[in-house]
């Protein structure tokens, strides 16, 4: 378990540490005492996380930690009334089994799952019906490939029977052939 305060995080290789009542505080890696102070302060190209190089008054030595905010728990609401924390490597699998073998870009997974989850989180609730994701899935897919979309939605949608998976490449042809007009 990670110690969190407000949400913030903080981390030097193995150790975690977090905002104290009295304020921030870092043990040193060297001495393990709480005295350091930030000697530099960057933001990271992700924007999410700072750099801060410290000095430890009592000893003297370096060290650089990271803080990121820590974001939202994500529950997902499952048709059967269970409730499960959001598994993006769960997406990202379901996504790269339908994309096996499709002439799609090597990151079009990761990329189509970060915009689902960022779509997720970007809806400020933190509980969120499974149906919701599958739908973000099965719409990505589509634009994707649709032999892909056709894989994920054939496991999705369990279809009932050969008829039912006709009806949905028919709506894909249809649809194909409604943008080429």
């Amino acid at each position: 378990m990670t110690p969190t305060c407000g949400g913030i995080l903080g981390r030097d290789h193995d150790m975690w540490w977090s905002g104290a009542a009295s304020g921030w505080w870092m043990r040193c890696p060297q001495c393990g005492d709480r005295e350091t102070r930030v000697v530099d302060s960057r933001d990271l190209e992700d924007q999410a996380t700072i750099r801060r190089r410290r000095e430890c008054e009592v000893c003297g030595a370096r060290f650089t930690t990271y803080e990121r905010i820590e974001a939202a728990r994500l529950v997902i609401l499952k048709r059967d009334g269970r409730r499960e924390e959001f598994d993006r490597e769960k997406l990202l699998d379901g996504f790269r089994k339908a994309l096996t073998r499709r002439p799609v870009p090597d990151d079009a997974a990761d990329v189509a799952v970060d915009a689902i989850e960022a779509e997720l989180r970007g809806a400020g609730v933190s509980d969120i019906p499974s149906s919701r994701i599958g739908e973000l899935a099965m719409e990505r897919l589509r634009g994707l490939d649709q032999i892909a979309y056709i894989r994920f939605a054939s496991v999705y949608q369990s279809f009932e029977d050969l008829a039912a998976l006709k009806r949905e490449v028919d709506t894909l042809f249809g649809a194909r052939d409604g943008s080429r007009r």
